[in-house]
């Protein structure tokens, strides 16, 4: 276990693990709540996924948007990485390219908390990346 030696320290550790419990009590019934799956397959990664999954876990804690953001691997568009799925509870999920943390951002205030369709969408024939 890490030392504690400022305030920022303590204040770190709590919202480490508050994520953990919050993650924990939401995996029993993910469907109720925002889901971001993040391609992180190697061309993701190469693409800046890493960065933009960070962002994604960041923000939605700071905005508190009841959400998880997983990491999965290759979605099938390495064209468009880094790509991103969003499952909003009660819609059909869509698949965003080329997506960095400007996109991201947008997708969490444009589409995810006001429900506006924003470009970048990849179109809908493909499946659920879980079937």
């Amino acid at each position: 276990m890490a030392k504690v030696k400022t305030l920022a320290d303590l204040r770190k550790m709590k919202s480490e693990l508050q994520s953990k419990i919050q993650l924990r009590e939401n995996a029993e019934n993910p469907e109720s709540v925002v889901q971001i799956r993040v391609g992180m397959a190697t061309s993701g990664i190469a693409s800046g996924a890493k960065e933009v999954y960070h962002y994604f876990t960041e923000e939605m804690a700071k905005r508190n948007i009841n959400g998880l953001t997983t990491q999965v691997g290759d979605m099938g568009y390495c064209y468009a990485e880094p790509t991103v799925e969003v499952l909003v509870p009660g819609k059909d999920p869509i698949v965003f390219g080329y997506v960095d943390v400007k996109k991201a951002d947008q997708i969490i205030e444009k589409y995810i908390k006001q429900g506006e369709l924003l470009d970048g969408i990849i179109p809908p024939n493909y499946q659920n990346i879980n079937e």
